[in-house]
């Protein structure tokens, strides 16, 4: 019998938070995970992205925890530099053809082992950064696939508090939040 622990994100697997214990690398995708998966053009040359502030709270705690925080994406945009920068993110890949590549220069660059890396992404073009990560996860309105090979389906969408609701069942794996979500 599977043993859960309830958290202020509901019921979860004691053995999903004893893996997200080990955790010193989060790696998320943009559009579709850190955004509601919309870009807005303008009648011009401008782009719009709309991220939330619960998301770029999470990512700054969780950073503040001690977990480095990464972006590997196939886009380009001044956009996502100006957010990270806000987030104190340093490590920013965009314009990244090859994620599974990307994400293995990044863990020897920064000496982490594949069990200690959680990667985030939404779309198909997320498997090959998967495939480096020893935990995944996805926003509830992922590809349908995405569910069905990733280590957890998280209750909200993308851009819309998936992330922070990753980054707190993080902090609580390793003991950063109580179980109701609160400071230690």
């Amino acid at each position: 019998m599977q043993t859960t622990i309830m958290t202020c994100w509901g019921a979860q697997p004691s053995a999903m938070l004893q893996r997200l214990k080990a955790i010193k690398l989060m790696v998320f995708d943009v559009d579709g995970t850190l955004t509601d998966g919309g870009v807005y053009l303008d009648n011009k040359d401008g782009e719009y992205k709309k991220f939330t502030t619960k998301d770029g709270l999470g990512i700054a705690q969780l950073q503040r925890s001690g977990v480095r925080c990464a972006i590997i994406t196939g886009r380009q945009s001044e956009i996502v530099t100006r957010r990270m920068q806000e987030l104190k993110v340093d490590l920013v890949l965009q314009g990244i053809s090859d994620k599974s590549r990307a994400l293995q220069e990044l863990k020897a660059k920064l000496g982490v082992q594949t069990a200690q890396v959680c990667a985030m992404g939404d779309d198909l073009n997320d498997l090959p950064m998967f495939a480096e990560a020893g935990f995944t996860a996805c926003p509830c309105d992922a590809h349908p696939y995405m569910h069905s090979v990733c280590d957890l389906v998280l209750t909200l969408p993308g851009g819309r508090g998936a992330a922070r609701q990753l980054t707190d069942l993080i902090m609580l794996a390793q003991g950063h939040l109580t179980a109701d979500g609160g400071p230690l």
